[in-house]
């Protein structure tokens, strides 16, 4: 599979998580950047994506991201395209020869009314 730079038509973040040191910081942390690249986001064709999670109805917005090969994405990290928050929920799987990597991601929403 040959990554061409037509395809590649978005700037995403790559972030991963960094663990609170404090001693009451269980739990909590923050995200730091770890590189920002060029990648294609292709949303999932629309389908089932509703479920219920704690008595919460939860909408997910599944994608697929593709970009060039990286050796240190891991499922751990998440990616940011603008204000869009996606954390990976599938890869990284290679492409080709280690032409490019591929990742299936998903970002939340709460579903119904917003009011």
């Amino acid at each position: 599979m040959i990554l061409t730079a037509g395809r590649l038509n978005r700037r995403v973040r790559i972030e991963k998580p960094v663990a609170d040191d404090a001693p009451d910081g269980a739990g909590s942390g923050s995200w730091v950047p770890v590189a920002t690249v060029w990648a294609e986001v292709q949303d999932v064709r629309p389908g089932r994506t509703e479920r219920i999670a704690e008595g919460l109805n939860i909408a997910s917005r599944p994608a697929r991201v593709i970009m060039r090969w990286r050796r240190d994405v891991t499922p751990a990290m998440r990616i940011v395209m603008g204000d869009r928050i996606m954390q990976i929920i599938g890869g990284p799987a290679e492409l080709g020869r280690r032409d490019g990597l591929e990742l299936l991601v998903e970002d939340y929403s709460t579903a119904g009314n917003p009011a």
